[in-house]
C-alpha cells in the first residue's frame, strides 16, 4: 500500500530492518504500520496514538488490509503504554519538543537493543543537540523532499561518547555518509536560516549560533556542497 504513504513515511519505512518488531508512536491512521506488514518488512507492529479517533481509524484500516492479527493498538501518550519487546521505534511528523518529551518519559529506551527512527518537523537542531547530550548517536540520516519542503529522517541508537558540536546540531556528519541529491539545497537552507537568525539578533547574536555558522562555513568536508 505504498500509494497511501507520504515520501516522509516511506523514508521511515526504509530504515526498518526486515523482521523487526516496530513501535509506531503517533500512528495516526495506521498506514505506516500497515505498509510495513503488507510488504513483509516488519514481523509485528505496536501502533499507538494519544487520540482515540485516529486510533479507531487505524484499527479499521488494519482490518481492511487484513493485517489485524499482526498489529496491536494502544491509546498512549508517547511510548508509555507500549509493551517493551519491540526492536525499532518510529516517531514521525512531530516537532522536536514533543520528541524530547517522549524520550524523557521513557528512560528505558536508553538501551542498545532499541533503534529509533525519527522524522522531526521543527527545531531539528534542538533534537540533535538533545540526542547528543543524552548519549544517543545518529548512525544514519538522510534528506528528502516531500512537497515543497525538505525533511530529514534519522536512525538513532544509544551509544554514549559520540557528541556533536554546535555546527553538527545543524548539519550532522551522518548526512554525509549517504549524500542525497537534496543535500546541497539542505545545506544552503541551513546556512541561510542561521544567517537570517543571527542578523535579526543584531548586537545580541547568540554566540552558539555564530559558532555553528562559522563551523558550517569553514568545515572542509562541506565545501563540495557550495559548488
Amino acid at each position: 500500500m505504498t500509494s497511501s504513504l507520504s515520501p516522509r513515511l516511506l523514508a521511515c519505512c526504509g530504515f526498518v530492518a526486515p523482521g523487526d518488531r516496530v513501535a509506531d508512536v503517533g500512528c495516526d491512521h495506521g498506514y505506516l504500520g500497515i505498509h510495513l506488514l503488507t510488504n513483509s518488512i516488519a514481523s509485528f507492529v505496536y501502533a499507538g496514538d494519544v487520540n482515540e479517533a485516529p486510533l479507531q481509524s487505524a484499527v479499521r484500516n488494519s482490518q481492511k488490509y487484513n493485517v489485524q492479527n499482526k498489529i496491536s493498538f494502544f491509546l498512549s501518550d508517547g511510548v508509555g503504554n507500549f509493551p517493551r519487546d519491540f526492536d525499532t521505534m518510529v516517531c514521525a511528523g512531530m516537532g522536536a519538543d514533543t520528541m524530547v518529551s517522549i524520550l524523557d518519559a521513557a528512560p528505558w529506551l536508553k538501551d542498545p537493543h532499541y533503534r529509533l527512527i525519527l522524522q522531526c518537523q521543527s527545531k531539528i537542531h534542538y533534537l540533535r543537540k538533545y540526542l547528543s547530550e543524552q548519549g544517543w548517536r545518529i548512525t544514519e540520516e538522510t534528506v528528502l523532499r516531500d512537497g515543497r519542503f525538505l525533511y530529514t529522517v534519522m536512525e538513532v541508537v544509544y551509544q554514549p561518547g559520540y557528541t556533536l558540536t554546535p555546527g553538527q546540531w545543524y548539519f550532522p556528519p551522518a548526512l554525509l555518509e549517504n549524500p542525497a541529491k537534496e543535500l546541497p539545497e539542505y545545506y544552503r537552507q541551513t546556512v541561510f536560516r542561521l544567517t537570517r537568525a543571527i542578523t535579526g539578533q543584531k548586537e545580541n547574536a547568540n554566540p552558539v549560533m555564530v559558532q555553528a555558522l562559522q563551523e558550517l562555513a569553514t568545515n572542509p568536508d562541506l565545501q563540495f556542497l557550495k559548488e
